[in-house]
């Protein structure tokens, strides 16, 4: 009987129900999170280990690399990379991939339920008919606004963000966007100031990358530009916005309505936000749908399969 690949897991996929499982039938899996001594288990089980399975929330530290001195490849389960150190496995020749493109249009479609709960204020009236208080002397909720016909800001046209404009179309919305730089055949309007986006937008949607460069993208500036009558969405990662400037916006009026899928410190939530009728808020869930989450997790052991087979992986991270 042919011995299965020893490989690090570094976290539970306790996102996708069948991930851990699938791993555990295929490979020998050295399974980081259950040592106590995270260290001390490296130093045991590092040595051979040529790839590891991880995701944005567990990362891939530099630290992490540098226990593993024969590691060749980090498969990631998601899009987003900015917990793994790139430049520190690509300094060791260490091949990275994510799971790109399988995530776009699941992630799009949330973007858009936001928009629409925050502007048609469908939280709030959930909690108002549970609440027993439709017909009684509490009145009803504030009106919404129409998003139909609107002006669309997304910041990131990547590929969510282009599926999130394409979207905006069919709801005959005139869509601009703002990146690092402009792109090359697209129908949307490029802006370069990040601020004139937001004056000019009715709803503005965060599809950036995360990491460093975009920490606190959306700050004050951008939420006071956008206005008390605009909407602010978020799907890419919440330290792209200054949550504490999002917060004294909301409830100074400076800012319409915050409609949120990330955070800046998760699953920590600031109670101001909890507590504001104004903000849509959910736990992170993007992608969380059965198609998306199995579509991901096969990308993730595709690339698996195909470094231990070929010493390539599918869809490496060039960052």
């Amino acid at each position: 009987m042919t011995a299965k690949p020893r490989i690090l897991q570094v976290g539970s996929y306790a996102g996708s129900p069948t991930a851990n499982d699938r791993l555990a039938r295929a490979y020998d899996i050295v399974e980081l999170w259950k040592f106590p001594d995270r260290k001390a288990a490296l130093a045991e089980h590092g040595k051979g280990i040529n790839a590891l399975v991880t995701s944005a929330n567990y990362g891939c530290s530099a630290e992490l690399i540098d226990a593993l001195p024969d590691l060749k490849a980090i498969c990631s389960w998601g899009v987003g990379y900015e917990t793994l150190d790139i430049k520190a496995a690509h300094a060791r020749g260490i091949q990275v991939s994510n799971t790109p493109d399988v995530l776009t249009d699941c992630v799009a479609d949330l973007a858009w339920g936001l928009m629409l709960a925050g502007a048609r204020r469908i939280a709030h009236g959930d909690r108002f008919v549970r609440a027993n208080q439709w017909g009684q002397v509490h009145g009803g909720i504030p009106l919404g606004t129409r998003v139909s016909g609107k002006k669309l800001g997304i910041v990131g046209l990547g590929r969510i963000g282009e599926a999130i404009a394409k979207r905006g179309l069919g709801f005959d919305m005139d869509v601009r966007y703002h990146s690092r730089r402009e792109r090359e055949g697209v129908p949307y309007k490029y802006e370069a100031s990040l601020v004139e986006l937001a004056k000019w937008a009715d709803f503005l949607v965060v599809a950036t990358v995360g990491g460093p460069a975009t920490f606190h993208l959306i700050n004050k500036e951008v939420l006071e530009a956008l206005g008390p009558t605009g909407t602010i969405i978020n799907i890419a990662r919440g330290p792209v916005i200054d949550e504490a400037a999002l917060v004294e916006a909301l409830e100074s009026g400076k800012l319409g309505n915050a409609a949120l899928d990330v955070f800046e410190q998760e699953p920590k939530v600031p109670d101001a936000l909890k507590a504001n009728e104004k903000a849509v808020l959910l736990p992170h869930i993007g992608s969380a749908t059965v198609e998306t989450r199995k579509a991901m997790e096969d990308l993730m052991v595709e690339n698996l399969e195909s470094f231990l087979k070929t010493g390539k992986v599918i869809t490496p991270v060039e960052g």
